[in-house]
């Protein structure tokens, strides 16, 4: 169950994410850092949905340690993003405690895979 939520999570913040980089480009010109935030924006709910069908449950745990990377990642670009004036705080917010839910939700997933 916490999975399904999981993927469904990932999957509407990827749509954000998406969302978001258009916006970068079309109205800010910024095409490098919306490039870099697309593309860890979106490997998070990717792993998620691949680490589904993990050969094991380490290759499960490693699949989603790694979507707890590109999360971690993604809240980098998005800190960038808004300290170099990009996005608005009121986005930053937004996106930030989008991303912070699926972290804690990842790290909650990873260590209960662990027991």
């Amino acid at each position: 169950m916490k999975e399904s939520i999981l993927k469904d999570k990932s999957y509407a913040f990827a749509i954000r994410i998406v969302k978001l980089s258009q916006l970068l480009q079309s109205d800010k010109k910024e095409y490098i850092l919306s490039k870099q935030l697309l593309r860890s924006g979106t490997a998070i709910g990717a792993l998620i949905r691949e680490a589904q069908f993990g050969q094991s449950k380490a290759d499960f745990i490693n699949k989603m340690n790694i979507a707890l990377k590109e999360a971690n990642e993604t809240d980098y670009w998005l800190c960038l993003l808004k300290d170099t004036d990009y996005i608005s705080n009121k986005i930053f917010q937004s996106m930030q405690a989008d991303c912070k839910e699926l972290i804690a939700m990842l790290v909650s997933t990873i260590k209960t895979s662990k027991k």
